[in-house]
């Protein structure tokens, strides 16, 4: 912090386990990655190439060594993940991982189906090589078989079980599926049925939206684990955090 002021709540320290900024990185060239971490570094736990994208970006190890030199880990979104799984090319998947020292892996089933033991057993493998975040509500997306509460929680502790080290709450980059309904409205009762049996601290809310945001710091507090922030926003993300920006400015003056 630049200055002192009294009523700030405390945030987490780097290396952090809980209170997770992550960044969804669309695309962003090996000057943007270097601003990125310059302006907002310190409040960046984690960036996540998006989708498809580390196949087509250019300057890819030197982007990637940037964020890791300034100790924030890189991962592939879940959906690469699954593009090597459909061509049968799991083993090519963890040469990836290698080649680029990824130790931060993303699980998802939301492209493609996957049985949820055999998407356990990815888990179980892919903890080995580092720590894993599993993604559930991809499904949701479907409006006509919305996944009920119970069956969130179901799939979340298995994972659990199965080696992820973290459960990633669906959202998409448009803030309307999975946890949300069409609108972004945040599914509050799903939300709170989560909460009574998944530790908060186990699970990485993706809240590209700032109203989306404002809704699980004022429930879960400060040190929300929160994903798919645009990089833009990390800053005006941490001042949310701590009660300096006018839609939390009153959280922590009582």
């Amino acid at each position: 912090m630049n200055f002192h002021l009294t009523k700030i709540p405390e945030r987490t320290s780097k290396p952090r386990t809980h209170g997770i900024t992550m960044v969804n990185d669309k695309g962003l060239s090996v000057a943007e990655a270097r601003n990125l971490v310059s302006g907002a570094g310190p409040h960046v736990d984690w960036v996540k190439l998006a989708f498809g994208t580390p196949l087509v970006t250019a300057g890819l190890h030197e982007k990637i060594r940037i964020f890791q030199d300034a100790g924030i880990p890189v991962y592939f979104g879940g959906l690469l993940f699954e593009a090597f799984v459909i061509r049968n090319q799991f083993n090519d998947f963890i040469s990836l991982l290698k080649e680029y020292n990824i130790t931060t892996i993303e699980v998802s089933d939301g492209s493609i189906e996957i049985p949820h033991p055999e998407k356990c057993g990815y888990i179980e493998k892919l903890a080995k090589y580092g720590t894993v975040l599993s993604e559930v509500g991809s499904k949701d997306k479907d409006r006509e078989h919305i996944t009920p509460p119970y069956q969130w929680i179901k799939l979340m502790k298995a994972e659990l079980e199965a080696g992820a080290s973290y459960i990633v709450a669906e959202a998409r980059e448009t803030g309307n599926v999975g946890l949300y309904r069409d609108s972004g409205e945040v599914r509050e009762g799903l939300v709170q049925e989560i909460l009574t049996k998944v530790p908060a601290e186990q699970i990485l809310w993706e809240a590209p939206r700032k109203d989306q945001q404002l809704y699980f710091l004022t429930l879960v507090g400060a040190n929300a684990n929160l994903g798919n922030i645009h990089p833009a926003e990390v800053i005006a993300l941490e001042a949310m955090r701590i009660g300096l920006r006018g839609d939390t400015f009153d959280l922590y003056l009582k």
